[in-house]
């Protein structure tokens, strides 16, 4: 067995069905009197039902969270946090959302509570992202880390069919590129083959019947995991490529990720064939080539939108994410190579099946 290092991040998680009724207690359990609760416009309804539940220690509702987390919106956060003399945020919602509380912890240290209602996974992560100019940068800050997530199935039912399937396929990018990840480890790579099990068994049963309680259950918990190997290992190409396609041309997070899938496994079916079979396994093949494949086969099964195209990617847009790319490439089992990236991207762009 070959050495590694694994690193735990010290975060708590409550989850189960009715576990949102535990939320008072968990602001409580922080030492936090004041929480300025954080969602979407879209969400702000459930924001003021949670702000009820938990009464006196809400700071009230902001609903200003927006995809890529643009930084003159987190800047306006940080501002409202602060004039509402709040000591800890609840990031109730996805990515978006999550990743707009970690705006506000990196700049001023608010510890943050997380209740998902997606499966985007960054609630289990110290990454943050922040878009300035067209560019989205990321990094790590154990700061940014939420102190305690909370995981209520019920909370995803709503949720609908074709965004729980794209947010999935988000979450089981997490866990095929942890597999291949540099620092990976045995515990994080038995984590993530669960993850991709859990996901592709419970997608298609949430998109067949959104209410599905069982469904919803098991695919939160294998989303849970996919955020886990998120946050404990490094990424590689396939998220590189994404985050160029939200910051750059500000595609949707989840389409994008779900549909570059398959093509970014598949340009590493060579180079991390070994890694690449336990996914395999998880999706019921056996070989690393037929990881992509089976990937673009259940996004179709889904419903998923196959090409970039679809979703806003323009026809100049392989060529520049290519470049971008390559300029400041993460680390991958295969190396960068522009053309065959670049190739890869027009396969995506038009739908075409991985190859």
């Amino acid at each position: 067995m070959k050495s590694f290092t694994y690193q735990g991040n010290p975060s708590r998680v409550v989850f189960g069905t009715g576990a949102l009724q535990k939320l008072a207690e968990e602001i409580e359990r922080l030492g936090a009197e004041r929480a300025l609760i954080l969602t979407t416009p879209e969400q702000r309804d459930l924001g003021e039902e949670i702000s009820q539940l938990i009464g006196q220690r809400s700071a009230g509702v902001y609903a200003e969270a927006v995809m890529h987390v643009p930084l003159e919106v987190a800047q306006a956060a940080c501002a409202e946090a602060a004039k509402r003399g709040a000591d800890c945020c609840v990031a109730v919602g996805g990515g978006s959302t999550i990743g707009l509380g970690k705006a506000i912890a990196l700049d001023s240290g608010l510890p943050i509570l997380a209740v998902p209602t997606t499966y985007a996974g960054s609630e289990m992560t110290p990454i943050w992202g922040l878009t300035e100019n067209r560019l989205k940068k990321t990094g790590r800050d154990s700061r940014v880390l939420p102190r305690t997530v909370i995981y209520d199935p019920r909370l995803t039912h709503t949720l609908p069919a074709e965004i729980s399937a794209c947010s999935g396929m988000n979450a089981m990018a997490h866990a095929v590129e942890a597999l291949y990840a540099q620092d990976a480890n045995p515990v994080i790579s038995l984590m993530a083959e669960e993850s991709i099990r859990a996901l592709a068994n419970a997608l298609p049963a949430v998109v067949a019947d959104p209410h599905d309680a069982s469904a919803r259950e098991e695919a939160l918990y294998g989303a849970w995991l996919a955020g886990i190997c998120l946050g404990a290992v490094g990424m590689a190409i396939h998220h590189k490529l994404c985050h160029t396609l939200g910051g750059t041309f500000n595609l949707p997070h989840a389409q994008a990720h779900a549909i570059m899938l398959p093509h970014s496994a598949h340009y590493n079916r060579e180079a991390a064939a070994s890694q690449l079979r336990r996914a395999a396994r998880a999706l019921g093949g056996v070989e690393a080539e037929e990881v992509g494949p089976l990937i673009y086969e259940l996004n179709r099964k889904l419903g998923i939108p196959l090409a970039l195209e679809a979703v806003g990617f323009p026809v100049e847009g392989p060529a520049e994410t290519a470049r971008i790319a390559c300029e400041s490439p993460y680390y991958n089992p295969r190396p960068f190579e522009r053309a065959a990236i670049e190739q890869m991207l027009q396969r995506a762009r038009s739908g075409m099946a991985p190859a």
